[in-house]
C-alpha cells in the first residue's frame, strides 16, 4: 500500500469516528433536566452590607419601645464567628417571624465590605441586615457597647425593647442557652 493510500485509509476512518462521536453527542437527552413545573433558583445574592461609623452604631442600638434586638459582632476572619454563624442564621429565620430584630456588624477590613464579607454570607444563606464597622480605632466603639468588652469576637449581644442588655455572650455562643434568653426575652414582652 502506497503512503498516499494509507494516508486516505486514516483519513477515511478518522472522518468516520468524528462523524460517529458527532451523532451520538445529538442524541443524548440532557443529563440534568429540570422537572416541568419546578423552576431552578439563581443564586440568592448577598445580604447588602453597608459600612457604618461608631455614631451609625450606636443608633442601630436604640430600641423603640416595641421589638427586641440581638446583635452578633464577627468577622470573616474569625474562626469561631464563622463556626457559629450557621447556628445564628438559624435563629434569624426562627425568631425574626416573632418580632425579634437581628443584626451582624462586621469587624472586617473596609477592603472585604464588597468581597469577602458578601461572599461570606451568601454561602451562609444569611438574611439579617449586616454592616461592617467602619472606624480606624474599634476601641472606642466597643467601650460604647459594653465597657466590659475587650473587642474579643465574636460577641453576641440581646437587647430587650427598652434597649437594655438581657443577655451577652464574649466568644462561640452556646446556641441553646441563647435560645432560652430569647425565649424568656419574647414571653415578658
Amino acid at each position: 500500500m502506497s503512503l498516499v493510500s494509507r494516508f486516505t485509509v486514516i483519513a477515511t476512518v478518522i472522518s468516520s469516528l468524528l462523524t460517529g462521536f458527532s451523532a451520538m453527542g445529538q442524541s443524548r437527552a440532557p443529563a440534568r433536566a429540570t422537572p416541568r413545573g419546578i423552576q431552578r433558583r439563581a443564586p440568592k445574592p448577598a445580604v447588602a452590607t453597608r459600612a457604618i461609623n461608631a455614631e451609625e452604631m450606636q443608633a442601630l442600638l436604640k430600641r423603640d419601645g416595641v421589638r427586641p434586638l440581638l446583635v452578633n459582632y464577627w468577622a470573616t476572619w474569625c474562626d469561631p464567628c464563622r463556626e457559629e454563624f450557621p447556628d445564628l442564621v438559624k435563629i434569624d429565620k426562627q425568631y425574626r417571624p416573632k418580632d425579634l430584630d437581628f443584626i451582624a456588624i462586621s469587624l472586617d477590613d473596609l477592603s472585604d465590605l464588597k468581597t469577602a464579607v458578601p461572599k461570606f454570607l451568601r454561602e451562609m444563606r444569611a438574611e439579617m441586615p449586616n454592616y461592617l464597622l467602619n472606624v480606624s480605632d474599634p476601641e472606642p466603639a466597643i467601650k460604647l457597647v459594653d465597657p466590659a468588652w475587650d473587642g474579643a469576637l465574636p460577641a453576641t449581644f440581646l437587647y430587650n425593647q427598652q434597649g437594655e442588655v438581657v443577655y451577652k455572650h464574649f466568644g462561640r455562643v452556646k446556641t441553646e442557652e441563647l435560645r432560652a434568653a430569647i425565649e424568656k426575652l419574647m414571653k415578658e414582652k
